[in-house]
Parts: structure tokens; sequence; C-alpha cells
């Protein structure tokens, strides 16, 4: 248990930034499943570039490092280019 306000107070932005965090990972994993998931070239370039703007987000926001970033999305560019 926190002793101290200010740790208190630390201790109710993370349990929120965690929440917060929890649900943009969900929803990219989610994204990224439909993509893999998906046989039809042009459903999948458009879902591409979804996922890649969401990506592109989440690192901003620091949610996702640069470079992990950088790893999904030429994993899914080399997805998207098999289907074509």
């Amino acid at each position: 248990m926190p002793q101290h306000k200010s740790a208190v107070k630390r201790v109710r932005q993370n349990e929120t930034r965690n929440a917060r965090n929890r649900v943009h990972r969900s929803k990219v994993r989610t994204m990224m499943k439909r993509l893999r998931s998906t046989e039809n070239p042009d459903e999948a370039t458009e879902l591409l570039n979804e996922t890649k703007a969401y990506l592109d987000r989440l690192a901003a926001k620091g949610i996702y490092k640069k470079n992990t970033v950088a790893n999904y999305k030429s994993k899914l560019e080399k997805r998207v280019q098999t289907l074509k």
C-alpha cells in the first residue's frame, strides 16, 4: 500500500493508463488477426492501410516502440504481397 499522497495518485494514474493501453493493444491485435486471415487482396490492402495507420499512432503515443511497429508493418506487408 502506498504511504504518501503522491504515491496513491501515481497508483491511480498507472491503473488508468494500463487500462487505456490494454484497449489499444487489444484493438491492434484484432486488426492484425483480421488482416492475416483474409484471402481477398483488395480487402487485405485496405486493412493493411488501416492497421499501419493505427500502429503509427500507437508508436507516436509510446504504447508500442518504434522498431516493434516497424517489424509488425513489415511482416504484414509481406503477407499482403503474397496474396497478389
